[in-house]
């Protein structure tokens, strides 16, 4: 469990994951949740680094979800994110990103976080730009790709 100054942040578990998959009408949505359990199921001992991960507010308000997509053996991990609409534009997402960085970066082997953003997604730019990701200038499936590498003592200061 992740907490800032307005959210908590926490992988869902099994259950969890299995009624976002039921509830979710959009199938590429489907289809992503599904690949999060799948690859929950495959490699228990790293449930954090594929599990959906709830955010809500301290009231218990959900106000979206994240995700890794699993931890490469060169200690790179993908970044996804989404903010239900009616929270969107008031900084939850710079929050929760910022703090899943931050919990990323406490593990040994973390080198890299990866994201990408679609071309005409400028809501989810600003949000890696804030975070300190740097364009890569290369396009993956969902649009640019950004990246933001292991800054040393400077990512401890981001926690406090």
């Amino acid at each position: 469990m992740v907490t800032t100054e307005r959210l908590i942040l926490y992988p869902a578990d099994g259950i969890q994951m299995e009624q976002a998959i039921a509830k979710v009408q959009d199938a590429e949505l489907k289809k992503a949740y599904e690949e999060m359990l799948v690859g929950c199921i495959a490699h228990p001992h790293q449930w954090d680094w594929y599990a959906m991960w709830m955010i809500e507010r301290h009231d218990g308000e959900h106000v979206g979800d994240l995700c890794f997509k699993g931890l490469s053996k060169n200690g790179v991990a993908e970044i996804g994110y989404g903010i239900e609409e009616e929270y969107r534009g008031q900084g939850y997402a710079t929050e929760a990103v910022r703090a899943a960085i931050s919990w990323a970066f406490e593990h040994p082997g973390v080198e890299k976080i990866e994201a990408e953003a679609e071309a005409d997604n400028a809501a989810s730019q600003r949000v890696l730009d804030k975070c300190c990701f740097q364009a890569s200038g290369e396009m993956g499936e969902e649009g640019p790709r950004y990246y933001r590498k292991r800054l040393g003592i400077e990512s401890m200061i981001e926690v406090i």
